[in-house]
């Protein structure tokens, strides 16, 4: 059974790492998926530390890659607990890149993970309440709690719009967009 309720400071995580040349990609610049893995760790991190229990990706939104991160930088990847469900929780995560030489600090990427508390039987897990002790901790449950009705809303929109799509009828809208048709048509 999940503790009553906890406070948001309880659950905030950072990550700090250094950005070698193996996570490099062709570019010079570290691998978006280097960044993604370790996002996934610190959301992890926290969500089961407000959890108690063991905690699942759920989703990623609104992964924004904002600035480049270069090798040799130090990566700290904040995260706290934003919103609590019955067993979801919306991790928000701010990751900043530390150049070490200047002492300079960027903002290059934001996002947010939803996760699930798992039981001992992989079935959902009721988590506890957040407390929300600062105006940041209520702008930042509210703010989840609009971003999940939208999420909610595209998502039904998307299966809409994927149950409706007819190509024989949709040929004339391509038309103006940047693909070729490579097929003929059956009459």
């Amino acid at each position: 059974m999940a503790e009553a309720a906890k406070p948001v400071r309880t659950s905030q995580t950072t990550i700090t790492e250094l950005m070698i040349p193996s996570y490099a990609n062709f570019g010079g610049k570290i691998h978006g998926g280097i960044l993604l893995s370790l996002m996934d760790k610190v959301a992890y991190a926290c969500s089961s530390k407000h959890a108690g229990a063991y905690c699942v990706t759920v989703s990623v939104d609104r992964v924004e890659f904002l600035k480049p991160v270069e090798v040799g930088e130090l990566v700290s990847l904040h995260a706290s607990v934003n919103y609590v469900g019955r067993s979801s929780m919306i991790v928000g995560i701010r990751v900043e890149a530390e150049h070490v030489k200047n002492s300079t600090i960027r903002h290059t990427n934001s996002c947010y993970f939803t996760m699930v508390a798992k039981d001992d039987h992989d079935k959902p897990a009721e988590v506890p309440k957040l407390i929300l002790e600062t105006h940041d901790d209520v702008r930042r449950f509210i703010e989840a709690l609009h971003m999940k009705e939208i999420k909610n809303k595209i998502k039904d929109e998307m299966n809409d719009a994927k149950s409706t799509i007819h190509v024989n009828d949709a040929l004339e809208m391509l038309k103006t967009e940047r693909c070729i048709i490579a097929f003929k048509e059956k009459e």
